[in-house]
């Protein structure tokens, strides 16, 4: 049986469904994704489109989704694939490790690089 992740926004007005494993895993450390989640990166991990599902109504803005309640951040979606924003799930995602770092010419001097991860100095799609 797959494993199921659950997740959603801060007030409960958006809740989604992930069923399996991701394909992709990792930190970004861009400035889009540090103004998103007002931190020095965000923790992702991307999932097939036919393997998420989602109750709620949410807003975007430049293809990052969130609640328009609580502002909560929850996904990017594209035609393919879902990237969550993995503080959004309900449970830690402990198994979840970073495979790749993006943009780590802009990672904080005292982060270190995570260990066994693709280390891309600007674009994580390399």
């Amino acid at each position: 049986m797959a494993h199921t992740y659950e997740g959603g926004c801060r007030c409960g007005a958006v809740r989604y469904t992930l069923t399996g494993e991701p394909y992709k895993s990792g930190l970004c450390h861009c400035t889009e994704c540090r103004k998103e989640t007002g931190s020095p990166f965000l923790y992702y991990a991307d999932w097939r489109r036919d393997q998420f599902t989602v109750t709620g109504d949410y807003a975007t803005y430049e293809g990052r989704s969130f609640c328009p309640v609580c502002g909560g951040t929850l996904f990017h979606l594209s035609d393919d694939h879902v990237e969550i924003a993995l503080g959004s799930l309900d449970e830690a995602p402990v198994a979840i490790v970073p495979q790749r770092e993006g943009w780590i010419k802009r990672r904080e001097p005292w982060l270190v690089a995570v260990v066994d991860a693709g280390q891309f100095r600007e674009d994580t799609d390399v």
